[in-house]
């Protein structure tokens, strides 16, 4: 059975990785720097680890370790990136190298064998398990982010606007789609 798992997955991505970037557009940067205390991370830094785990995991993904010998994993939560540029740098270059890897995916893929730390996953697997620690420190940006914004946009349905956005997707006459499709065509 032909899947559309790799053209859905990608979109997914994409759509979290814009959720990124329209809160880096909102708050000051000075604010990505900055730590609620000594045992939190800031976007920056959180953005730094995404970096390094993009690169390690997802350069040579089929024939390679996920945990490559060069990455350095407990350097990515040094708060040490001075610059929003830098901080962007990173963000867009793991980016880049993790979607390249992910598009140039084929079906069969799915069900190859991969490792990470030594621990055998399918690529399938493999996907899914960043499609849950990708987004859950992307959501940890928009959080900080909505705490340091001076005004913040909302990513979402904004309060008390639910009915509104319901009744106009109902309005509509039922189609098939990604749920992305209205966000990344923007």
């Amino acid at each position: 059975m032909k899947t559309n798992y790799l053209e859905s997955v990608p979109k997914q991505f994409e759509y979290y990785k814009l959720l990124g970037d329209k809160t880096f557009a909102q708050i000051p940067e000075e604010k990505l720097f900055w730590q609620y205390n000594e045992e939190s991370n800031s976007i920056a830094t959180i953005v730094k680890h995404l970096w390094g785990n993009m690169l390690s995991r997802w350069t040579d993904f089929l024939t390679t370790d996920g945990e490559k010998g060069w990455r350095n994993r407990d350097a990515e939560f040094e708060n040490d990136i001075s610059t929003k540029q830098e901080m962007m740098d990173k963000w867009n270059e793991g980016w880049k190298v993790f979607l390249d890897t992910l598009k140039s995916l084929k079906d069969e893929d799915l069900e190859k064998i991969i490792y990470i730390r030594n621990q055998g996953h399918t690529v399938l697997e493999a996907i899914n398990r960043q499609l849950a620690h990708y987004p859950y420190h992307i959501g940890q940006i928009v959080f900080i982010g909505k705490m340091c914004a001076v005004h913040w946009n909302s990513l979402s349905i904004p309060k008390g606007k639910s009915n509104n956005y319901n009744a106009d997707k109902f309005a509509k006459p039922k189609e098939r789609g990604h749920f992305t499709d209205e966000f990344l065509s923007k």
